[in-house]
């Protein structure tokens, strides 16, 4: 990935932290471990015969569960949308937003990013969330205030 790329994903979490009250550091570790920061990364989900069950776009892995909501709202006309690096983030951080709303800001509530609400996938999100964790506790600990100040400018004139 090239530095001006990185640069301009950076802002992209920044913006995305700013709008829906989330750390942009944490929003990078998701991409990090949903993608590996691959805005063009696809992951098809499988059930046990192996057919496809849903579809994860870009780098934060957005699942194909969402779309009929995101095209709905105009988000979205097509998945290929899903592959444009900002709208990716900004998407994944309304639904992880939105999943905060239902089971409160902790790191299990997180876990459900990944695995759902279903009680029977507790482990599952306990493992994505200590995976998480691990990516987001060795990663830099401070943003530059400007990219801050830029991001709160970018998302206030939305």
């Amino acid at each position: 990935m090239s530095l001006a790329s990185f640069s301009a994903q950076a802002f992209c979490f920044e913006a995305a932290g700013v709008k829906y009250g989330i750390s942009a550091r944490l929003l990078e570790a998701i991409a990090r471990g949903e993608s590996h920061l691959d805005p063009h990364a696809i992951n098809f989900n499988r059930d046990k015969k192996g057919r496809v069950k849903s579809t994860d776009y870009g780098l934060m892995q957005i699942n194909s569960a969402h779309i009929p909501e995101l095209m709905a709202m105009g988000v979205i006309h097509s998945t290929d949308d899903l592959y444009r690096p900002c709208l990716n983030v900004q998407t994944g951080a309304w639904i992880l937003a939105r999943h905060f709303q239902v089971c409160g800001i902790t790191w299990n509530c997180l876990g459900s990013y990944n695995a759902g609400f279903r009680a029977d996938r507790h482990e599952t999100r306990e493992h994505y969330a200590n995976r998480i964790w691990r990516i987001y506790s060795r990663m830099p600990a401070a943003t530059a205030p400007t990219a801050t100040k830029a991001a709160k400018k970018q998302t206030e004139g939305e």
